[in-house]
């Protein structure tokens, strides 16, 4: 027997129907399933999940990981959304996809999270995972955030940008992709450093090792606004800093059969061959 969750996007109707669909359906077939609709802080129970389904988009995904990836419990993404790009099945496949799940005819990718602490007003906040990115950014339209970065210990460069965002290589095709980051392959292990419309010579990407820390302070007064996989976490100021380094636990992706990243982007982003 097992204990499936259901994370449906609180605001898309076909995403609650689709959870209530199959977790009776696999409820006749001897299954236990849950539909997880609390704040997170409500939820009890997670680590005896055997699989959770995300039905949303990539926004309802990094929610619905940022939940069980402590725990190692695969996620199966279903896209109800727009993009839906870190999703793996259409609502149509989802009865075939856990029934392969089920079976055991699936695989497993691990895709690197980033552990972000913000330290604010001389207190360290506990840590948060990101699987997409952390980015520093201006409050107040036609000023920069003035951001110190310290790479492993060592004081790197002080950017001067609109923002500044720290990526996975899950991320890459994210918020990094729109300022003109790399695109990396999801299954390296490596982080992202992208400036927004930096006001500054040096305006280039860096893409570092996945044994790298990163420290951003804020300097000169200029608050930033901390945002992480699209949630704010607040506003800092002069002297506050986030901590980034790879994560402690990985995000565990359901998939089936072989997904050829370079087709995916192609496909999503509709790029033509010339």
């Amino acid at each position: 027997m097992a204990v499936v969750g259901f994370v449906p996007h609180p605001h898309r109707r076909q995403a609650m129907e689709l959870a209530e669909q199959s977790a009776g359906w696999l409820e006749e077939a001897g299954h236990r399933a849950r539909i997880m609709t609390g704040p997170a802080g409500e939820q009890d129970g997670l680590k005896d999940l055997d699989l959770v389904v995300s039905l949303g988009g990539d926004g309802t995904m990094l929610r619905t990981v940022d939940l069980v990836a402590r725990f190692g419990v695969p996620v199966l993404g279903v896209n109800v959304g727009h993009l839906g790009y870190l999703s793996g099945v259409g609502p149509e496949e989802l009865r075939d996809a856990l029934a392969r799940f089920l079976a055991g005819d699936y695989r497993l990718q691990e895709r690197m999270t980033l552990d972000v602490v913000i330290a604010a007003a001389g207190r360290r906040q506990p840590a948060v995972m990101a699987l997409n990115d952390v980015v520093l950014q201006r409050t107040v339209s036609g000023h920069t955030v003035r951001i110190e970065v310290v790479l492993s210990g060592v004081s790197f460069l002080t950017y001067a940008a609109d923002s500044l965002i720290v990526a996975t290589p899950t991320g890459s095709t994210a918020y990094n992709l729109s300022a003109r980051g790399p695109i990396v392959s999801p299954g390296l292990r490596a982080i992202v450093l992208t400036p927004v419309a930096p006001h500054m010579l040096f305006d280039r990407a860096l893409v570092l090792g996945a044994d790298e820390d990163l420290d951003l302070g804020v300097l000169d007064g200029r608050a930033a606004e901390v945002v992480i996989d699209g949630c704010s976490f607040g506003v800092l100021g002069e002297g506050d800093h986030v901590e980034c380094r790879a994560g402690q636990h990985s995000a565990r992706l359901v998939s089936f059969g072989e997904r050829d990243f370079h087709q995916i982007l192609k496909q999503k982003f509709g790029l033509a061959d010339r």
